[in-house]
């Protein structure tokens, strides 16, 4: 059976508020409901990349959980994205001057993105991850300014939205899936839910 159809079955909640991620979703063809986790996003800089981005979207998605685990058939799915340049792990900035800094580092040169998820379903916790790599051209000062003065990219990893108008304006060269950095590898999601279903 077709993966929609089965979902049909389920109620699904997204652990997150990101207008991003509901949007990919959504484009995905699949009903969901929304839910905050509140779950307060740090970054511990002595963590692998990748275990650092499942365990933040795992939080969420426990988080959320637990409001739903007396329900039958939920889904419920977490999400986070990081950006990584060489020792420097980028979550959401905390200020201008933050969001200014980080994409100064950004400027020229190549950065890894790296987004968790975790799906829990009937009470079992599955995650993955997808990375992508995204090379930015050099951004003057005025590119800068501009960028986070007209978009405020305060809830975004690395202080940028690829599908925003730095991304027109400066991203060269991106290597991998274009969602993942948007943050939801939705391959990655659609396989994940897949397996598990096919598994009921």
């Amino acid at each position: 059976m077709f993966l929609l159809e089965k979902l049909k079955k389920y109620h699904l909640v997204l652990a997150s508020k990101s207008p991003r991620r509901q949007e990919l979703l959504s484009q995905m063809g699949i009903t969901f409901s929304v839910c905050d986790s509140f779950v307060d996003e740090y970054v511990c800089q002595n963590v692998s990349t990748y275990k650092l981005a499942q365990s933040l979207a795992q939080q969420k998605a426990e988080a959320v959980f637990e409001l739903y685990k007396n329900q039958e058939n939920i889904i419920v799915i977490g999400g986070d994205t990081i950006v990584t340049h060489k020792e420097e792990i980028m979550g959401k900035p905390l200020d201008r001057s933050d969001a200014i800094r980080m994409l100064k580092i950004l400027s020229g040169k190549q950065h890894s993105v790296i987004s968790g998820l975790c799906v829990i379903l009937h009470g079992q916790i599955h995650t993955a991850y997808d990375e992508a790599k995204v090379s930015f051209s050099e951004l003057s000062a005025d590119d800068l300014t501009y960028y986070v003065d007209h978009y405020a990219p305060y809830d975004k990893a690395g202080a940028y939205g690829i599908q925003e108008w730095i991304g027109f304006r400066g991203i060269e060269h991106i290597e991998g899936s274009f969602f993942t950095i948007m943050g939801l590898p939705t391959h990655v999601l659609w396989q994940m839910l897949e397996r598990l279903l096919n598994k009921k």
